[in-house]
């Protein structure tokens, strides 16, 4: 049995558990992987908002469908990655938490909702708080089961 030369890891005295592991230099790479990718999608989001920019007592339908595209390449991400078997270990860190996390913007929603509230549509901002996760989840279920579905018929 070779070594690797860390140390064993320390128990809390008299539990038999491990302790809390220290953050390791090993997760550099994972932090600018993280990093850069959500600079890339904020960046996105942020060229989306001026291309369609929303006026703050106005329905935001661009930050609605930010969200809504984000969370649906979200499930097709998730797919190809479990379906790849073995990717890049900072694909996943890259793309889905940094890119596709800095790209949807869940509180510029919160802040969306209070702006419709405040200029007297809440109705219209309570119907958002409601529309906005179901939709989020609707788009990360139909784009990876149309995923999961398009890479089996590849197989075949």
């Amino acid at each position: 049995m070779g070594t690797t030369g860390a140390a064993p890891p320390k128990t809390v005295a008299g539990s038999g558990t491990r302790a809390p592991r220290r953050a390791s230099a090993g997760q550099g790479p994972v932090v600018v992987a993280v990093s850069l990718g959500g600079g890339l999608g904020a960046l996105a989001r942020y060229a989306a908002g001026l291309l369609w920019p929303t006026a703050p007592a106005v329905f935001p339908w661009t930050t609605l469908l930010i969200n809504a595209v984000g969370c649906a390449l979200i499930g097709v991400l998730l797919v190809t990655i479990a379906e790849l078997g073995t990717p890049h270990r900072l694909a996943r860190p890259f793309l889905g938490t940094g890119v596709l996390g800095g790209f949807t913007t869940f509180s510029t929603y919160a802040v969306d909702v209070q702006r419709l509230v405040t200029h007297g549509r809440t109705a219209e901002g309570l119907a958002y708080l409601v529309a906005t996760p179901l939709l989020a989840l609707a788009s990360v279920w139909a784009a990876a089961t149309a995923t999961r579905r398009l890479s089996v018929l590849r197989r075949a």
